[in-house]
């Protein structure tokens, strides 16, 4: 679905990874043409690596950001010794969104079975940003998108969607109180 100028969000896309470069973050390209085609517009793109305050600065950065409206990661959600992309978010969010995670889980049990179990996405709200925090497999990230984000993101998906709830759609502000 594409959006009006007006109920388009401002996403910015992280991936973080400590072997993958622009030209290999598949990952990261899908979550961008993904929000393109459904009329938001990208508000900033990085690739970090699996580094606690490395994901905390640049998400850090974009919250404090007011023309950023929802952040994406990809990639460190898993259980090996450098992922560590929840550790860095959990921290910086004001309210976990409990159900992304387990929803993610349950959609990507239908694709992918019990392996789901190791996927440790998160989401919540954090200065009137919404953050979700994806695997870095590009099928993942499909998933997220295309069975999750996408309604939430979309202002006339009802019964409710997360763009109701941020200040520039709740009050007609941007999250800075501007008009």
């Amino acid at each position: 679905m594409s959006h009006s100028a007006d109920q388009a969000l401002a996403i910015a896309v992280l991936t973080v990874s400590d072997t993958r470069g622009s030209d290999q973050d598949t990952s990261g390209d899908l979550l961008v043409d993904r929000l393109e085609q459904a009329g938001h517009r990208l508000a900033g793109r990085r690739i970090v690596r699996d580094d606690i305050y490395e994901i905390r600065a640049v998400v850090s950065a974009w919250i404090a950001d007011p023309g950023v409206n929802a952040i994406l990661t990809t990639g460190g959600t898993g259980f090996t010794g450098r992922d560590s992309t929840p550790e860095a978010l959990v921290p910086l969010f004001d309210k976990t969104i409990e159900g992304f995670g387990e929803l993610f889980r349950q959609v990507s049990y239908m694709e992918i079975g019990s392996s789901t179990i190791q996927s440790r996405a998160v989401a919540g709200l954090a200065n009137a940003t919404l953050i979700f925090a994806m695997p870095g497999s590009t099928n993942a990230c499909r998933t997220a998108w295309d069975k999750i984000l996408e309604n939430q993101f979309d202002a006339s998906f009802k019964p409710c969607n997360f763009t109701e709830l941020l200040p520039r759609f709740r009050d007609g502000l941007d999250k800075s109180g501007a008009s």
